[in-house]
């Protein structure tokens, strides 16, 4: 008992302590607690959130293209999709391997689905296999828990209505590079595409819009069970251009079968109506990826289908360079109207025979009679007493060299030589070397959209440049109203020589283009006839005026012809190449007829910005967008 007694105290003590621990104990768990599920509510909930909702950045929608008219040249397709989050997924080889034993990928797409893993964060979503069908879906959806991370979404594509009768304006979209990817990680979202050319690349910016967030709630396994919230984000402006589809497609009939190009402006304020480029492309195939037997059937076509010819293609002009020859020896003083020279059918200059196309010669003639038949002896004199320098600022001026207004990537700036230019380049200029470039030959190299635009300016008289975005979203772009061009401040006593010049050409039986007046009454067009040599032929053969159309193909003349009309009050103005066509009068002059003809006969008035015309229905009414009185 008493050793009971003795020890009963150091028990109370021990009791006491013991007890002290665990009320401190449980008072700190119950700290904890409370702390945990009262006062850190908020963030252990959303934390546990995070354990079964995923969110993910979507691919905005492009946004269309469309005509003046409203009509859609470029727009977009859904389509389903099979998308891989890798994050999802402890082993994403095993899950790809699985997929592919499901759905077949070709080893175009295992390299590419390795380059995405290789490049993107995890919480990007990787494309997997695109345009699936019912077939393809219901495998993934009976396999899900196989294939942790991998879920079924909607995607889109570009489509082009038209086809390849805009390909080389409109352009076309393909998947952004690694390091555009790198730089920006909405570039790496699956779908994301950024324009590559023509209109598509030029407005990218405002095409490509804002990307949206998907919520998801997922499992255990990493299988999608359910989209708690989807935001698409904002799609793309509509870009209105100043195109016709109907102009686009005529100028497209003209040229087929052919290599060439047709571009036809607004002569009043610069628009582009109509800009065909031929043979055009499909531009879908960039959207996927171009097949190999495309890409090598394009690059081993003689007529290079990939070639933009009218903003990039170079050509001596021929006889269509004419008319900016006179324009500068008569604004230099020169020549006058009333100047005349003496075609006795050839120039001997030193040594060298320099013939006109009429061997028989033109006999006394003035700058008009010159235009309307061609005559290259008065030209060969023109150039002479101008100036291979002054010819060259003309054709600046007058918008053949030098950079345009036009808001499209790839434009070629043109070439006209000077003496300076000939001096960086150790060239000893001559005046034979004057002599070729006063009919459009020799180092000249000019684009069609050049062309149409000096003789957009002679028309009028004012700087016009060639445009062709009429409104971005709601936004009406520049350039419209022909007060927004200045005057070239040409004497317009040089302007009418030369404008008459033109009007003979098309409209008086001497004229080279007079069977391709207009059959409109009462209107009339002026133009310039062109034909330019791409193979040299030997003096004996020039001296016998041989028949270019006995060459083969690839060695005859280029076609050209350039209008204006109506000759008294101008609206349009058109430029026509077509490679090896001969003769400009022949082949060229009938293409720009028909195209300013149906210009003058429809109502071209650009619908309010932001109309979109279904694509379907507009594409086939296009057969009577050309016919009769708008």
């Amino acid at each position: 008992m008493k050793r009971e007694r003795e020890l009963r105290p150091v028990f109370s003590r021990r009791a006491l302590l013991l007890g002290a621990a665990q009320v401190a104990g449980f008072g700190a768990l119950g700290i904890r607690l409370y702390r945990m599920q009262v006062l850190q509510h908020g963030k252990y909930a959303t934390l546990a959130k995070q354990n079964s909702v995923n969110e993910r950045m979507l691919a905005p929608l492009r946004g269309v293209i469309t005509d003046r008219t409203g009509l859609i040249l470029a727009g977009n397709k859904q389509h389903w999709r099979a998308l891989f989050m890798m994050i999802q997924a402890p082993d994403p080889e095993a899950v790809i391997d699985q997929f592919a034993h499901l759905i077949p990928l070709s080893p175009a797409e295992r390299t590419r689905i390795a380059r995405d893993i290789a490049g993107k964060p995890r919480y990007v979503p990787v494309l997997l296999k695109d345009y699936l069908d019912w077939s393809d879906m219901a495998k993934i959806e009976v396999n899900a828990t196989a294939l942790p991370g991998v879920f079924v979404d909607v995607g889109a594509s570009r489509t082009y209505p038209l086809g390849d009768i805009t390909s080389h304006t409109i352009g076309y979209v393909a998947r952004p590079t690694q390091a555009q990817a790198q730089d920006n990680p909405v570039f790496a979202l699956p779908g994301m595409r950024v324009g590559r050319a023509g209109v598509e690349r030029a407005r990218d910016d405002a095409l490509r819009g804002n990307p949206g967030i998907v919520q998801t709630e997922v499992n255990a396994h990493g299988t999608v069970i359910r989209v708690l919230d989807r935001d698409n984000g904002t799609q793309g402006a509509t870009v209105q251009l100043t195109l016709d589809a109907g102009l686009q497609r005529l100028a497209a009939e003209q040229l087929a079968g052919q290599a060439g190009a047709a571009v036809l402006l607004d002569a009043t304020n610069g628009a582009i109506l109509a800009m065909s480029s031929r043979p055009g492309f499909d531009p879908t195939y960039f959207d996927a990826g171009v097949p190999e037997t495309v890409w090598k059937s394009w690059m081993t076509d003689p007529k290079r289908p990939l070639n933009d010819r009218a903003t990039a293609g170079l050509y001596a002009p021929g006889s269509t360079f004419k008319p900016n020859v006179a324009m500068a020896a008569l604004e230099c003083g020169a020549i006058t109207p009333s100047t005349t020279f003496y075609c006795p059918g050839y120039l001997k200059l030193g040594n060298h025979t320099f013939y006109c196309w009429r061997h028989q010669g033109h006999g006394t003639i003035n700058v008009i009679n010159a235009l309307q038949q061609s005559c290259d002896v008065f030209f060969y004199h023109t150039a002479l007493v101008a100036g291979i320098d002054r010819i060259a600022a003309m054709g600046r001026k007058l918008g053949l060299i030098g950079a345009l207004p036009l808001d499209l990537p790839g434009v070629s700036h043109g070439f006209l030589p000077t003496r300076a230019w000939a001096r960086q380049r150790k060239l000893l200029w001559t005046k034979g070397n004057t002599v070729i470039q006063g009919i459009g030959q020799g180092f000249t190299q000019v684009t069609p959209l050049g062309l149409a635009t000096m003789t957009a300016r002679i028309a009028t008289g004012r700087a016009i440049g060639p445009h062709i975005a009429n409104a971005i979203g709601e936004i009406v772009q520049s350039g419209r109203a022909p007060d927004d061009w200045p005057s070239l401040g040409f004497d317009i006593r040089n302007l009418a020589a030369v404008r008459q010049g033109m009007f003979d050409v098309v409209n008086t039986q001497l004229g080279t283009g007079y069977a391709s007046r207009l059959t409109i009454p009462g209107v009339f067009m002026a133009g310039k006839t062109g034909t330019a040599q791409v193979h040299d032929l030997t003096q004996a053969q020039e001296k016998a005026n041989y028949d270019d159309a006995n060459l083969p193909w690839k060695f005859r003349p280029n076609a050209f012809f350039i209008a204006f009309a109506p000759a008294d009050a101008p609206r349009y103005a058109a430029a026509v190449a077509v490679e090896h066509g001969n003769e400009g009068a022949s082949v060229s002059a009938p293409i720009a007829q028909a195209l300013i003809t149906a210009a003058l006969t429809r109502d071209l008035t650009p619908a309010p910005p932001g109309t979109i015309r279904n694509a379907p229905q507009a594409a086939r009414s296009l057969v009577d967008h050309t016919a009769g009185p708008a």
